[in-house]
Parts: C-alpha cells; structure tokens; sequence
C-alpha cells in the first residue's frame, strides 16, 4: 500500500484526487489550510480508516513518512489568487521548496501541479510544452503566474542538484462537481448565473477562447504521470484541445438549464488571455495513449446538476 500526501487535498480537484487514490487502495493524508479549501468536500471520506486530514499551511515545513506527493496547494481562481497575492506566491513558491525538501529527505517522488498560466497570454496557439509564454510579471495575474513557473523552476533544480523524482504537469481549464460557487472561475460563474435567472456575464465581446476539461479527465492524466518511469519529468499539457468561445460556452449551459437569462458584456480584465488551447501530444504519447474523455456538454450536464443540489440545498 503506497501512503501518499496529497497538499490542497480540500480543494475542488484535491478532494477528487484523495478520493480516487483511496479507490485505488493506497492511504491518502490531506494537506490543506483551508483557505480555498473546504472540509465539506472531503467529509465523506473521514471515516475511511486510510484516509487523514491535517490542518497545516504548506508556507511551513512539515514532516512525515510518504512514497509520493501531490503538490496541489494553492489559490486558482483569479477572484482568490488576487485576494491575496503574496500568500499566493508565498504558497506556490515556499509550499515548493518545503515539499521539495520532503521529497529529497524521505525519496519520494513528487507531482508538481503546474498550469496552463505559465504561458500567460500566448502568442502561439496552441501550446506546446517548448512553449516558453507570454506574461507580463508585474500584471495583476503575476503572483499566481510567476508562482507557478518559479514552482517549476525549483521542481527542476531539485531534480537536477539533488535527484528528486519530479514530474510536472499543466494544468489546464478544469471544471467539475465541487467547484465553489463564488470562485470566478467562467464555468462555475455562468452556471450559477443562468440557474438563478441572472445576467450571464461575458468579459470583453465573447470570442475569447478557453478549452475546457472534466475533472475525472485530469486526475488520470496526473495519475498516469505520477506512474511514469523516473527518465520522464515533464512538463506535460493536461487539458481537453477542444476550444469553445465564452459566447458558445453561455450558450451550452443557457440550452441545458433552460434559463432565460440574458447575456451582459462587461470591460476585458487585464492581461486576460485571448486564447487558450492545449498541444497534448505529448500526453498522449508519454502517458499510454491519454486524452479527455468527457466532452463539454456531458461535463456541463453533471457539473450543472451540482450546482443545482447546492443551490437547493443552501436556500
């Protein structure tokens, strides 16, 4: 039995990843300081006796005994990663070096949960991993973009100076069941909306792209990764290629909840990409043939019906 750390594991992919792993018959300890992260999302598996929750900010070190970790910790969402945009850094860029530094002591191997920000606002469409972005480090968006990357700049250090088994892995657009509502991510934000009969709120003139990926879809790409042989570190691109404008994404969830909301357009934000869209080439050949299963309306069906249980269950 593998005993795996997953950091961030309250948080909306975290508490699908611990739950998975526990299916797969390993023992799972959830890291998470429940600043995004919510102990209702993982309630329902703290009676498994392979399963513990420790309240702990990955900023500080900690210590203990595992085979692998998930380095998930950290803000998002843009409406959360800005609230606070040093303790964004401090997560992604302490919480590194502090489970880098497990790593090394106990040999374990370690998944860095990167992301698709990491190549900022693209002037090549779409990304490959060679791709070495477009950002702007001083924007709004900085602390959680250069977060990520200086994250990868020490996953790969470590790697190199001190043998560390790392993978990495981009993370791109993800939705799914347990998504919080008031996140700002588009999917949840759409969603909520056309379920409450309000504006659907559109940035910009709508023809901006994102490529949008079911949660399940991930978690076997970073299972997958994280069983990869040691030569094969990544970076890797997880992500769904298929691209869908904001206007055709407001469309799909108006069709499926029957709403009659309206759309509303509101000023671009700044440094928001125009387009996103995952090379996942790579993926497929390094990671036994993996790509998404889940197309966006079968997604939408199931992530729509959450957000309905939890408006009823919340009036």
């Amino acid at each position: 039995m593998k005993r795996i750390l997953v950091t961030g594991g309250a948080g909306f992919v975290g508490s699908h990843l611990c739950e998975r792993l526990l299916n797969e018959g390993s023992e799972v300890v959830c890291l998470d300081n429940f600043f995004t992260g919510r102990k209702e999302k993982i309630i329902h598996l703290l009676d498994h006796p392979y399963f513990e929750l420790v309240r702990h900010d990955v900023i500080m070190p900690y210590y203990i005994e595992v085979d692998e970790i998930y380095n998930l910790a950290c803000p998002a969402s843009p409406v959360h990663y800005q609230f606070n945009p040093i303790k964004t850094i401090k997560t992604s860029v302490m919480g590194a070096i502090n489970m880098l530094g497990l790593a090394k002591r106990v040999k374990a191997k370690i998944l860095q949960a990167s992301t698709s920000e990491v190549y900022g606002d693209p002037e090549l469409h779409p990304q490959p991993e060679s791709y070495w972005g477009h950002v702007n480090p001083i924007g709004i968006r900085s602390c959680y973009d250069e977060g990520k990357r200086c994250a990868e700049s020490l996953f790969v250090n470590y790697h190199a100076q001190n043998n560390v088994k790392i993978k990495i892995v981009r993370i791109f657009n993800t939705y799914g069941p347990r998504m919080e509502p008031d996140d700002g991510r588009v999917v949840s934000n759409f969603i909520m909306q056309a379920l409450q009969g309000k504006d659907i709120s559109i940035f910009g003139d709508g023809t901006q792209t994102r490529s949008f990926q079911y949660v399940s879809d991930l978690l076997e790409g970073m299972v997958r990764m994280m069983n990869t042989g040691d030569d094969f570190t990544g970076p890797v691109n997880i992500g769904n290629p298929n691209e869908f404008t904001m206007l055709e994404l407001a469309q799909t969830i108006l069709d499926i909840t029957g709403s009659k909301s309206k759309i509303a357009y509101f000023p671009l934000p700044e440094d928001d990409p125009a387009q996103r869209q995952p090379d996942i080439s790579l993926a497929r050949e390094k990671l036994d043939g993996w790509e998404p299963k889940i197309q966006l309306r079968e997604g939408l069906v199931k992530t729509i019906e959450y957000f309905d249980n939890y408006l009823s269950a919340n009036k």
